[in-house]
């Protein structure tokens, strides 16, 4: 079995496991669906499922530009017959015509242009991205009639550094720290503003701190496959602050499940959610479990906090997704994780052609260079059995 049949099969297990209900299926089947951003790490999970769903006679059109994957090659799009890959930009008209004439009826908008450290570095280009491709693409959905509009926003980014936890959708912040976290607001507020004036039904999904198959490490990646990478390759894992922080760490089938059902649910529309596993786990638990898993023993690097991480706790309340949309994370943390190492390890010469980590640009890993410098890897020798 290859990696896409493995990746496939993966997908596959879990709908199986979750067994979503037949109104479900049935307004999926025959669907030609929009994604955007369809070539990421959420993204490229969610076109597998919607794959499924629609059936032979539906199709997935995914619109990426490719931008995050160092050589520009769609890998990550696994071939199916009813998946049509389109590479271009949200920002370009010519590219946004040619998606609209495959007359989607379902737009998942997950390009973005990722994520707080990046927007930090290039925040004109971020928001050339995250608000006026968002603007246009909303336009076309508006003018195309679309039946549902699904915009993939983050938990992690709105609702600021001191609000109550858990995290509830009713508040949010203005007190952000990045370019990243006001485009994420500001595009909530450009779907509210297109569902309130053209009656475009949005649902805005807030996304907890994705992990699992499908992203590949980098300088402006999240932590987990980066922890990973730098783990199966015997290098301590940087700790940005003292370790005691947390996260809502949410696998990604899981997102996935929770974008599929805010697409049908009727009470969904014109509504927040949010997505994520309803659980904390210390930065410093997660090295644990990774440097085990992996049979790592270099350890930790505590590193200076980056500036714009001022958040000390990260917890979702995710009851009204629960009650609403039927949401329910099935994938434990440690389960996860280890689909996650099996995932780089059916992919390891890939995932280390396309890993990223240019010195001194990133202040995630900024003067660590026993980190940023890649050597040969050891993992073949050391790595331990993962326990489910």
């Amino acid at each position: 079995m290859n990696s896409y049949e493995k990746r496939v099969k993966l997908v596959e297990n879990y709908l199986d496991r979750l067994d979503f209900n037949n109104s479900i299926m049935e307004y999926y089947e025959g669907k030609t669906i929009l994604v955007t951003g369809g070539a990421g790490a959420i993204g490229s999970n969610l076109i597998i499922a919607l794959s499924q769903l629609v059936g032979t006679n539906g199709k997935i059109v995914v619109l990426d530009n490719l931008s995050s994957i160092k050589t520009k090659d769609p890998w990550n799009v696994t071939p199916l017959p009813n998946i049509m890959f389109v590479l271009g930009d949200i920002r370009n008209d010519i590219d946004l015509k040619r998606v609209f004439k495959e007359k989607p009826q379902v737009v998942f908008h997950l390009a973005a242009f990722f994520a707080n450290q990046n927007s930090v570095d290039y925040p004109q280009t971020s928001a050339e991205v995250d608000v006026i491709g968002q603007i246009r693409l909303m336009e076309y959905s508006a003018l195309s009639g679309i039946e549902r509009f699904v915009y993939a926003s983050s938990g992690c980014a709105i609702y600021g550094s001191n609000n109550q936890i858990p995290l509830k959708e009713d508040f949010v912040s203005m007190h952000l720290t990045t370019p990243y976290q006001i485009n994420k607001m500001t595009g909530e507020m450009y779907c509210n503003f297109y569902f309130h004036h053209y009656g475009l039904k949005i649902t805005n999904c807030r996304f907890f701190n994705s992990y699992g198959p499908g992203e590949v490490p980098g300088q402006y990646r999240n932590v987990i496959p980066n922890f990973i990478y730098w783990a199966m390759n015997g290098r301590s894992l940087p700790i940005t602050g003292t370790g005691d922080e947390t996260r809502d760490f949410t696998y990604v089938l899981d997102l996935v499940q929770g974008l599929i059902n805010a697409g049908y649910y009727e009470m969904a529309v014109g509504e927040n959610f949010n997505l994520a596993a309803g659980r904390e786990v210390s930065i410093r638990n997660l090295t644990q479990i990774i440097n085990d898993a992996t049979g790592n023993t270099a350890g930790v690097l505590l590193k200076k906090r980056r500036k714009w991480d001022t958040k000390p706790r990260l917890l979702a309340s995710i009851e009204k997704a629960r009650s609403l949309i039927g949401y329910r994370p099935i994938v434990d943390f440690e389960e996860g994780i280890k689909k996650n190492i099996e995932w780089f390890q059916d992919n390891w010469n890939k995932i280390s052609q396309l890993t990223d980590f240019p010195p001194g640009m990133s202040s995630a890993v900024r003067d660590a260079d026993n980190i940023c410098k890649p050597k040969s890897p050891v993992w073949h020798n050391m790595l331990a059995p993962i326990k489910t």
